[in-house]
């Protein structure tokens, strides 16, 4: 008898939710946003907004929030893993477009991307329209250290790095580095210490793209604040989309109870009722 498969990431519907754009500092992006209450970032992984990103930002409005998803790259809504061709040149095409843009820096450590600047002016506009104490991010792999670069803001409460993947791990310093830089780098340090801020950071072991020399990097700097979640290749789902089991939140979950990636999920669901709703 063939076992049951097991249950992946739930997947989303972009028509559910409404479409803005938002400016600032010349740039302009498509926001998506769905839901009630205090505002939570969910920055796409490459190669863009796909179902599994809607199935979390789902989950952010089930518990009470509103889900707020810029479009930096991508196709939103398409599902790259529905063809593996396509799925292909379309993750290699957004890859390149996001290489040669002005607003993402893709090498160099200790540097924030252009568009942590944009995002930082999203989160205040987000908190001022959806009230509470302050706003959530969520990064995912590409975007993953954008969390912590918009940490250094008071506003962000909850600050989540899934699978931070930049600077790409070339050498032993950009292994042992983050696409943040040093002020803001300093301010999270900070911040850590005086208000216990605390920011999660979700990897899985042996993962080429999320070294984990850049973890140890993580604790060095932030001390009690940085909250590691590091899985074992085996707790991935089987069925995967990767060789090697990358993105915790959405390919790799096996949306179980009782499974290591439902609870750091559920770990990551629980610094938003924490942080945003409490009160």
């Amino acid at each position: 008898m063939t076992a049951p498969s097991k249950p992946r990431a739930p997947e989303g519907d972009l028509a559910t939710f409404a479409r803005e754009r938002f400016t600032h500092g010349g740039a302009t992006h498509d926001v998506y946003r769905k839901g009630k209450g205090p505002a939570v970032l969910v920055l796409t992984e490459l190669p863009g907004i796909s179902p599994q990103v809607l199935g979390f930002a789902d989950r952010v409005v089930a518990l009470g929030c509103t889900a707020v998803l810029p479009s930096l790259f991508g196709t939103a809504g398409r599902d790259p893993f529905q063809d593996k061709v396509a799925g292909a040149l379309y993750a290699v095409s957004s890859m390149v477009r996001v290489c040669i843009s002005k607003e993402f820096t893709v090498l160099a450590a200790g540097r924030s991307s252009p568009a942590v600047d944009w995002l930082r002016a999203l989160a205040a506009s987000e908190h001022q329209r959806c009230g509470g104490p302050g706003v959530g991010v969520v990064g995912m792999c590409f975007t993953g250290g954008f969390a912590l670069a918009m940490a250094a803001d008071a506003r962000v409460l909850a600050p989540v790095m899934s699978q931070p993947s930049l600077p790409f791990g070339l050498t032993e310093d950009r292994r042992r580095a983050v696409d943040c830089e040093p002020a803001a780098l300093d301010a999270v340090a900070q911040r850590c210490d005086r208000e216990g801020l605390r920011v999660i950071g979700l990897r899985f072991k042996g993962d080429p793209l999320v070294p984990e020399e850049r973890f140890q990097f993580l604790r060095e700097r932030l001390g009690e604040g940085f909250v590691a979640v590091e899985l074992e290749q085996a707790d991935g789902h089987p069925e995967g989309p990767l060789k090697k089991h990358h993105s915790v939140l959405t390919g790799s979950l096996i949306d179980a109870p009782g499974e290591p990636t439902r609870a750091a999920l559920d770990r990551v669901l629980q610094l938003f009722r924490d942080k945003l709703l409490a009160a």
